[in-house]
């Protein structure tokens, strides 16, 4: 009955708050309301301000072992360790050491690219980033060196196909939807598929550690699968009002215990008896490394070759702009250099708001926010594509204008009305990477090729482009 009085509710203030033209709706998944907040001040209270009320990631739980372990599906004070330990892991400092790994990456890319440019043919170049992604995840995250577009047979790469060949659109997904306690029985379901595509992942990771745990330490691969393992013998964590990588909260965080440790701070006060339970319970186990590992396939693999192949039609419509940026980049680029490409931000930034991705959350008890009533076990939507078009924070929305981006347009605008890695402590932990990843095969490949629309590019079309394209670039020089 509870559960009926709160769906009631809810849509009883939504249909209220509609007739003020407030940004808020709802819908039902299943038997699961879903509450949507557009509001900018909403979501700043929900994300931020509120965040112990909406801690968590919508629930799935169909989830299996590896994933089920993994930052996304985590919940509530498990979730809290696991981001406290790995936090420090994805700093500024630490990023430098993936540079060189994603260079080794971009070979493979640059001679696949130059296959097809040798052929004279206008190609898809979403298959080539979306190799080149999964590269990438291979070698950062697993540890793994793989060419998935030349050698689709490799292991890798055939169970990472079965990964993202998995479709919701079954059956049985809608039994689960539609009744949700059901869910569980997906765990114990036999599925030859997934277990196999499960178990080649653990024992890989496991058959790595292993390896790396007998290397001394000067020859350990510095990859994010090794900052995790280094996890393991450091005590250093931050805590949550530190989480906040977009931002940078978490450098802060870094900042402040350097200065601590220096000035014997706290820390160094503790009884040994203290810090050994501390640093039992900061420990990650090899469940949560391997799951860590995973997220990069969930969060990491689809969204960044997706922002390649974006920024990449945009720009082809502009190609006055990759001239521009074949004429000013000549260093081969590295962690350090690629974050003074302001004007390559500017158009990331503004491909993520024309293409944004997104992820819901769940209200873990009745709240108000704002005035408007959220009941407890409602999944929260966040529509980052509404939000990112709404023409009252956004002129011309459809229209690609990378002046949007500059420090005083951004300083002038609300932060919460653009939200593609999220913000608050839940905000994507990848961000980062993402970014130097998404920047690094830009500059390689703007300065060796030209990116031009061909006759089979789609211009105009609300589902191929983003309707009229325009720039606003010309204090470009």
């Amino acid at each position: 009955m509870a559960c009926c009085s709160s769906v009631v509710r809810l849509y009883f203030s939504i249909s209220l708050l509609n007739k003020s033209k407030s940004k808020v709706c709802g819908y039902y998944l299943g038997r699961r309301p879903v509450v949507v907040v557009a509001d900018p001040d909403m979501l700043r209270q929900i994300m931020v301000k509120d965040f112990s009320t909406f801690p968590n990631r919508m629930m799935i739980r169909a989830a299996t072992k590896p994933m089920s372990d993994c930052l996304l599906m985590l919940r509530n004070k498990h979730w809290k360790r696991v981001r406290s330990i790995l936090t420090p892991s994805i700093s500024a400092t630490k990023m430098k050491e993936m540079g060189p790994l994603i260079n080794m990456t971009m070979d493979t890319l640059l001679t696949n690219l130059l296959g097809h440019v040798q052929s004279a043919e206008s190609f898809d170049i979403h298959r080539c980033f979306g190799c080149f992604t999964m590269d990438v995840i291979a070698s950062v995250a697993f540890g793994t060196q793989v060419d998935s577009q030349k050698d689709p047979d490799d292991p890798f790469v055939h169970h990472a196909q079965k990964f993202f060949s998995f479709s919701f659109f079954r059956p049985i997904m809608f039994v689960f939807v539609a009744f949700p306690f059901l869910a569980p029985l997906a765990r114990v379901i036999p599925n030859k598929r997934r277990d196999e595509m499960n178990n080649f992942f653990i024992n890989c990771i496991q058959k790595i550690i292993r390896q790396r745990d007998e290397q001394p330490v000067e020859e350990r691969r510095r990859d994010f699968l090794q900052l995790m393992l280094d996890t393991r013998s450091t005590k250093e964590c931050v805590s949550l009002e530190h989480f906040d990588v977009v931002n940078h909260a978490d450098e802060l965080a870094h900042t402040h215990h350097s200065g601590e440790q220096g000035n014997g701070g706290a820390g160094s006060h503790e009884s040994p008896n203290r810090r050994s339970v501390q640093t039992q319970k900061r420990m990650m186990s090899e469940d949560e490394i391997v799951g860590q590992a995973s997220v990069f396939f969930l969060a990491g693999y689809e969204t960044s070759s997706n922002t390649l192949v974006f920024t990449c039609y945009l720009l082809a419509l502009h190609p006055e702009l990759i001239v521009w940026y074949q004429s000013k980049y000549n260093d081969s680029p590295d962690y350090t250099n690629v974050q003074d490409l302001k004007y390559l931000d500017m158009d990331i930034s503004e491909a993520l708001r024309l293409y944004p991705p997104g992820l819901p959350g769940d209200v873990d008890e009745d709240c108000m926010v704002n005035g408007q009533f959220l009941p407890k076990g409602a999944t929260l939507e966040i529509p980052a594509g509404y939000l990112h078009y709404d023409p009252e924070n956004w002129a011309e929305p459809e229209k690609f204008i990378t002046d949007r981006f500059t420090a005083e347009a951004k300083a002038s605008r609300h932060p919460f009305v653009y939200l593609p890695f999220g913000a608050g402590p839940r905000s994507c932990m990848g961000m980062r990477l993402a970014q130097l990843e998404i920047k690094m095969a830009l500059v390689h490949v703007f300065r060796k090729f030209n990116i031009v629309a061909s006759t089979d590019t789609k211009v105009g079309s609300t589902c191929d482009g983003p309707g009229e394209v325009q720039h606003r670039g010309q204090h470009r020089h």
